[in-house]
């Protein structure tokens, strides 16, 4: 009688309805959550970024200090960017002869940004790098557009409510007052520092 020669075990077929299997699908669910996740977070950071860089190359070399005033400027120049864009595909559609509308999804696409922009900047606030702040200013023009240094860039919310109420001295007083926050709060921080060494010396 010839001998089995004795070599790899054939991998053993998992059944479909076993725990194992249940284990392996589940597995491979999270895995693909989790490059979602991480393409998603990807995608946000790069827009932030390209958004960033747009509002970097606004600011004036020469200027130091930003008032509120100005920010809402720059904010309404970010606003109107597509405005070239979207004369062009009037231009095109414009055109006689012409069936149907060449571009209409971008077009639709772009229409919907600037409102929800708008909706935040008339409402709530939009998000833009803390220009007001000369602290936060210089943070941001060092910046070199490094998806990484991210986290370092303060941003603040600007809203158009109320700025013809406040004249430039107000302004100005209150970015005096919110860098002045700022350094109290680092004191605080040395004094949590000092308080916690005491109570471990005693």
């Amino acid at each position: 009688m010839p001998k089995v020669q004795k070599g790899k075990a054939a991998e053993k077929v998992v059944h479909p309805y076993s725990r194992k299997a249940a284990c392996l699908a589940r597995e491979e669910i999270r895995l693909k959550r989790k490059e979602r996740q991480k393409n998603d977070k990807a995608m946000r950071m790069g827009s932030i970024g390209e958004k960033l860089l747009w509002f970097q190359g606004q600011l004036d070399p020469a200027k130091t200090v930003y008032t509120r005033k100005d920010a809402c400027d720059i904010i309404e120049r970010y606003l109107q960017r597509f405005d070239s864009e979207l004369e062009q595909i009037e231009l095109m559609n414009s055109i006689k002869g012409r069936q149907g509308r060449l571009h209409g999804a971008r077009e639709a696409v772009i229409k919907q940004t600037i409102e929800r922009e708008r909706a935040q900047y008339e409402g709530v606030g939009f998000e833009i790098p803390d220009i007001i702040n000369t602290k936060h200013l210089k943070t941001f023009r060092e910046w070199t557009g490094d998806l990484k240094k991210l986290p370092n860039i303060k941003l603040r919310k600007v809203s158009s409510k109320g700025l013809d109420m406040k004249n430039e001295g107000e302004e100005t007083r209150e970015a005096e007052e919110d860098s002045n926050k700022e350094d109290e709060d680092v004191l605080d921080d040395e004094q949590v520092d000092e308080m916690v060494l005491m109570s471990d010396s005693n």
